[in-house]
């Protein structure tokens, strides 16, 4: 959890327990990028598809920022949902060295556009990668010198 306001960190515990099916107890610590909000991160293990209920259950909160990865497995490979209030929620499939594989049909559909509506090729692709997201999230990644780091993803 990147960012989010202090009245909602309880209901993002709340939120993160009813997928896990466990009680959540998260350390929260003011997040510098931006005042007045909390952040924290959390380890977990789950079946395949948990990173995925995790973001559509703390998808609906606007104003907060998070990230959800799952680790790739034998069975599946990694995900990786990042959400900012601006952009919304980017979803990507990783491989095994945490790359993004961008599916075929997308990257035609993106030639595609750019082709018929004029679209900046490179931006389309951009945004294929996560690149936005990223932009966004960069200087809320990081807690500051000693804070408790947990990362929020699946261990199989």
């Amino acid at each position: 959890m990147h960012s989010a306001p202090r009245a909602l960190c309880p209901h993002v515990e709340w939120a993160i327990a009813g997928v896990l099916g466990t009680r959540v107890n998260l350390d929260w610590i003011r997040q510098p990028a931006a005042p007045g909000t909390w952040r924290s991160e959390f380890s977990w293990q789950g079946e395949v598809g948990t990173a995925s209920k995790l973001a559509s259950a703390l998808r609906g909160w606007q104003l907060l920022r998070f990230e959800a990865t799952a680790e790739p497995c034998p069975t599946a490979e990694g995900e990786r949902y990042s959400a900012t209030p601006d952009l919304g929620i980017f979803h990507a499939v990783t491989g095994i060295h945490g790359d993004i594989l961008v599916p075929e049909d997308r990257l035609r559909a993106a030639l595609a556009r750019a082709q018929r509506e004029g679209a900046d090729l490179q931006a389309e692709i951009a945004r294929l990668l996560g690149k936005p997201w990223d932009d966004e999230l960069e200087p809320f990644r990081y807690a500051g010198e000693g804070a408790p780091v947990r990362w929020l993803h699946q261990v199989v």
